[in-house]
């Protein structure tokens, strides 16, 4: 019987005991999750940050810009017939002024000596109605109707013998002349696309800026570039800008001019454009993953006797590594840079100091 009661005591202090160890573990793990300590106090978050000072910076914008050549057309007739002879080889360089190609003009050489005999025939007839004009022979209306026909004469055959000239078509300025569409006996008309002619010893490299640095861009500024498939940098200056900002992009349309006289540059390819901007004295640059974007704007978090405190920034340039802050910060300000989307106001805060990049 004894044993018995013994044995109930010891299963009812057993069970209190494990009820007494569970209620115990709740309240710590409770304690825990709400972030207390053993001594109902927050841990210290470990976090890293940075300490701002003001410094110089170079500001720089990159953009997309697209090379094309310094000048470059289709080479097409202004008159229509049968391309007699082509005077050109692809792909070689061609002078200003060189026949490229001739179009047969034997009609227009027919037609032109037939209104040669007329301005002839024209210019007899107008010379003795001005003789009868000066005997009175005739009146001052006779002999206007003999001068215009002389008149009419003579400008139909200067029409002729510039279609004649049209014939020859030459390279309005020297450069590369492309991959030709014809042969020679082909039918030519002012829609058929003879060839392409490219200068290229320079290049242009057109740009757009946004409008707030629209009143940064100078004539003769210079500009740097790179494009795919190169690791050279080559220099630019500016030449031309728009007088107006582009109203659907809010852009202001730059053009530069670059050397090219061994070629590497090619027209239609794309520029990735480093342009120099103002620089900013006494500026606080810092990490860009310390930014932390808000409804209303952006804040960074700083240590302030050793808890996290939330300020609004005002931001500038941003590069890859890091971003200018404008407002918000001043100099021995510690920035935070990590566990930045998991803080909170008062968070107790232990922060380990990188040191700044310059």
């Amino acid at each position: 019987m004894k044993v018995k009661y013994i044995v109930y005591t010891l299963l009812i202090v057993g069970l209190g005991a494990l009820v007494f160890y569970r209620v115990s573990e709740n309240k710590k793990q409770k304690m825990e999750a709400s972030g207390g300590g053993k001594d109902g106090k927050k841990p210290s978050m470990a976090v890293n940050g940075v300490v701002v000072a003001p410094q110089e910076f170079a500001n720089t914008l990159s953009l997309s810009g697209s090379i094309e050549a310094n000048e470059q057309i289709e080479v097409r007739t202004e008159v229509s017939g049968i391309a007699e002879k082509i005077f050109f080889t692809e792909g070689s360089k061609v002078a200003k002024g060189q026949v490229l190609v001739k179009i047969n003009d034997i009609e227009l050489r027919a037609q032109a000596g037939q209104a040669k005999t007329r301005q002839t025939l024209a210019a007899e007839n107008e010379r003795r109605a001005k003789l009868l004009l000066e005997k009175e022979a005739i009146s001052q209306e006779e002999y206007d109707i003999a001068s215009a026909d002389f008149k009419t004469a003579k400008a139909q055959t200067q029409l002729i013998n510039a279609q004649i000239d049209k014939t020859s078509i030459r390279a309005p300025f020297s450069g590369t002349i492309g991959l030709r569409n014809i042969s020679p006996g082909t039918y030519v008309t002012p829609e058929t696309l003879i060839a392409s002619l490219v200068n290229s010893s320079q290049i242009k490299i057109t740009f757009s800026v946004p409008e707030k640095y629209a009143s940064q861009m100078k004539v003769n500024g210079t500009i740097t570039f790179t494009v795919a498939g190169s690791d050279e940098t080559f220099e630019a200056k500016i030449y031309a800008l728009e007088p107006a900002v582009e109203v659907a992009t809010r852009t202001l349309k730059v053009r530069a001019i670059a050397e090219n006289s061994k070629g590497r540059l090619l027209p239609g390819t794309f520029a990735n454009v480093i342009l120099p901007l103002k620089k900013i004295e006494n500026a606080f640059i810092i990490p860009t993953e310390a930014i932390v974007p808000v409804q209303g704007g952006k804040k960074v978090f700083i240590s302030k006797n050793g808890k996290a405190e939330e300020v609004m920034v005002e931001t500038g340039t941003r590069t890859a590594k890091d971003v200018v802050v404008l407002s918000g910060l001043k100099a021995g300000d510690t920035v935070l840079t990590t566990g930045v989307l998991t803080l909170k106001k008062g968070t107790p805060v232990k922060v380990t100091v990188n040191k700044a990049e310059n």
